[in-house]
């Protein structure tokens, strides 16, 4: 398990466009399927990360709070299945059905998703406030393995209400750390330096 933290992408940024499949419906998602939504949450995530499996309860309450106030979210896997066959999508769907996920959970089989976004780590996470413009992107909460924090969402929460209020999202942010995404050989970014 290697340890990285979230790029921290500029705040202001408009979301990078993707078109990415949900394991479980076989729907395409994008961009446009948001529109007219009052913020949107871009999850970057897998199955096996223990970071991940730390906040997928609370992940979906978060969701469950937040869905029917106009809040989007897509949760994506961009790991190379090849070697870590447990991030398959049909793991993924099983993955989904087991903790009742209320969002589409989307494969970027290319990883060129998770580049757009300068994903580094599972889970990172990107908010964008209606005209999708990146107003928060940093950790769920201060919860990590083993720390004995019981993990709420209470930064992105924080954040996620700023934006549904109309008031501006604290720029000072700290970032997403978990397990490195699993980029396929020859396929790692030139964002790490």
């Amino acid at each position: 398990m290697s340890e990285v933290n979230s790029q921290m992408l500029e705040l202001g940024t408009k979301a990078p466009k993707f078109s990415l499949t949900d394991v479980i419906s076989g729907e395409t998602y994008n961009l446009k399927t948001f529109r007219g939504n009052k913020a949107l949450l871009v999850i970057f995530m897998c199955n096996h990360c223990p970071y991940v499996k730390l906040i997928k309860e609370s992940l979906v309450e978060y969701a469950t709070d937040y869905m029917p106030k106009g809040v989007g979210i897509v949760a994506i896997s961009s790991n190379d299945v090849e070697n870590y066959p447990e991030d398959s999508p049909q793991k993924m769907i099983e993955d989904a059905e087991e903790f009742g996920y209320p969002f589409p959970y989307l494969y970027d089989e290319t990883q060129e998703v998770a580049k757009a976004y300068k994903a580094a780590c599972t889970p990172d996470l990107f908010l964008f406030d209606e005209e999708h413009k990146l107003v928060y992107r940093g950790q769920f909460d201060d919860a990590r393995p083993g720390n004995d924090i019981e993990p709420t969402g209470k930064d992105l929460r924080e954040a996620t209400d700023k934006v549904l209020a109309g008031e501006p999202v604290p720029e000072d942010q700290k970032p997403s750390i978990g397990c490195n995404i699993k980029w396929k050989e020859g396929n790692e970014p030139d964002y790490f330096g």
